[in-house]
């Protein structure tokens, strides 16, 4: 189904941004620019040709990994994309293995003490988290942990001004291990502590409901209950039942808040300056930049799905009554 759903995302995006009010082109051109300037220049980037002849010859680019060049910046997206995308990337996987981990540890937590104060000011802090808005929970982690403590660095980027790191992968803690530059590697987490915790607080919530509500059908099953009433001990009880249970159903909504988080990082790129590919592709929505628009719906979209087939085959691997066929 991945292909079927690319191809309908693709053909959505690609209509509905034309509808958009505002022309890309009147934005690039000097206003001095006369009407046969702005044909010409519109003809430059295929838009006058038909709209299904402009489709086609997009999508027969993006099957060679070519997503066109930007309207505004005349550079190639599939440039920009490479450039951009780990950063994000790097931010939202720790985000989310973040929170992963929490949700997990506090979801059996609250399972194992339900109905205890223990429960309730685990799902009370996790609920207030997911409630935030993450902008002003990264400005009041700026407020707090930056301007107040200090523990933080400003919120000026990925790394520290004067410190040169070769670019690899991308990702700047690998490149800065890969290259054996550990004070690269120092600086790169000494910034990304403070907006991974800012992305792994906001969903939390939703994982921990999940894992706790899962641990709780589990605790309740006549397995879990017969095991418990043979004797088994506490750590045997935890991992080799509880644990492995509850975990046969995180692995889907596990996808979509990873998803969720390809989007959902814009507002915390622009709090923490950190130039990313959701910062970059609200920029271009702002512009009316087509082949950036149509790129980022294109590579979130892929994103979705492929995790989405990863968090099946995960499940398929947790549980034995699921079978592919």
């Amino acid at each position: 189904m991945l292909v079927p759903v690319l191809v309908g995302v693709s053909i959505l995006c690609f209509l509905l941004i034309r509808v958009l009010p505002g022309d890309p082109i009147l934005s690039i051109v000097p206003e001095t620019a006369t009407a046969e300037d702005i044909e010409r220049t519109r003809a430059r980037y295929g838009l006058d040709r038909p709209i299904l002849t402009q489709y086609a010859d997009y999508m027969l680019g993006v099957l060679q990994g070519d997503f066109g060049d930007s309207i505004q910046t005349n550079r190639s997206v599939a440039e920009q994309i490479a450039e951009r995308l780990p950063r994000t990337l790097e931010l939202i996987v720790l985000g989310f293995l973040l929170a992963l981990v929490l949700a997990v540890v506090l979801g059996l937590y609250s399972a194992t003490r339900a109905g205890k104060p223990g429960d309730h000011i685990a799902r009370i802090l996790a609920l207030t988290g997911n409630s935030l808005p993450e902008f002003w929970l990264g400005l009041v982690f700026i407020l707090v942990f930056f301007a107040a403590l200090g523990w933080a660095p400003a919120p000026t980027g990925r790394i520290a001004t004067g410190i040169d790191i070769r670019t690899i992968t991308g990702f700047m803690t690998v490149d800065a291990i890969l290259t054996g530059n550990g004070r690269a590697f120092v600086s790169a987490v000494y910034h990304l502590w403070l907006p991974v915790l800012t992305l792994g607080i906001v969903v939390l919530a939703p994982l921990m409901r999940s894992v706790r509500a899962s641990a709780l059908e589990v605790m309740r099953s006549d397995s879990y209950q017969c095991a418990q009433a043979h004797g088994l001990t506490p750590s045997r009880l935890l991992f080799g039942y509880l644990v492995r249970e509850t975990m046969v159903r995180v692995p889907v909504l596990a996808a979509l808040v990873l998803g969720n988080l390809i989007g959902g990082s814009v507002l915390v790129e622009f709090v923490f300056s950190w130039q990313g590919f959701g910062q970059w592709a609200l920029r271009g929505l702002l512009l009316r930049d087509y082949p950036v628009i149509q790129a980022y719906v294109l590579v979130t979209a892929s994103f979705y799905v492929v995790a989405f087939l990863v968090a099946d085959v995960v499940q398929a691997a947790l549980d034995p009554r699921i079978r592919i066929h």
